[in-house]
């Protein structure tokens, strides 16, 4: 019985959220994953086939439906706002600094990883008519590793690129607040358009999970 390419699409869709959803529910490895969405990618083109944007789509997804990543995790009572602590998160040549000096110079650092990092192809081929905005937050735990991430509306591929980014920030020594190591809720507003553009804020107020 000859199957749609709707219906095949759907069914890769369902796949691969099925696939996300067990590697954020137990220990499954990335190369696991991936050798599923392969196997079912498979079974379909030998029915079907899917347009090269629409199987980065379906990507993209699976890499916005894992759930390992989110702030849920983190309760607003086991985490700070990154403005209220008394030092910043030290990224790696942020060293010895004053407080102050900490902060911006982690606000710097961050800013510069993210533009530095992010594939502004992404953006690029939406061939938008004017610059678009989004926030994402995530958060620097008491071990200094990057964590609980979220990102706002947005284009698919522009969240999936946003957390791909944010999975690489390196690891670093954690915020300090009264003499001990605590996780801090980091936020940043990201635009696109022609070029990209980063800032770290600090957020007068935590978000909702």
């Amino acid at each position: 019985m000859e199957i749609s390419k709707t219906k095949l699409i759907s069914l890769l869709v369902i796949a691969f959220l099925f696939s996300c959803e067990q590697k954020s529910s137990s220990n499954t490895s990335e190369s696991e994953l991936i050798h599923k969405i392969n196997a079912v990618q498979q079974q379909v083109m030998v029915q079907g086939n899917i347009s090269e944007e629409e199987e980065q789509a379906m990507l993209s997804l699976c890499s916005i439906m894992s759930k390992s990543d989110g702030l849920g995790d983190y309760s607003p009572d086991n985490r700070m706002v990154l403005k209220d602590v008394d030092i910043a998160p030290v990224y790696e040549g942020c060293e010895e600094l004053s407080a102050e000096e900490t902060k911006a110079c982690f606000k710097n650092k961050v800013t510069a990883f993210i533009k530095r990092e992010f594939n502004v192809k992404v953006f690029k081929d939406l061939n938008l008519a004017e610059q678009k905005q989004v926030e994402a937050f995530f958060i620097i735990d008491e071990n200094g590793n990057r964590t609980g991430m979220k990102v706002r509306d947005a284009e698919v591929n522009i969240q999936a690129e946003i957390l791909r980014v944010l999975r690489k920030i390196p690891v670093m020594k954690p915020a300090i607040h009264n003499g001990k190591s605590v996780s801090v809720l980091c936020s940043l507003v990201l635009k696109y358009g022609n070029d990209i553009e980063v800032d770290v804020v600090y957020i007068p107020e935590r978000p909702q999970n």
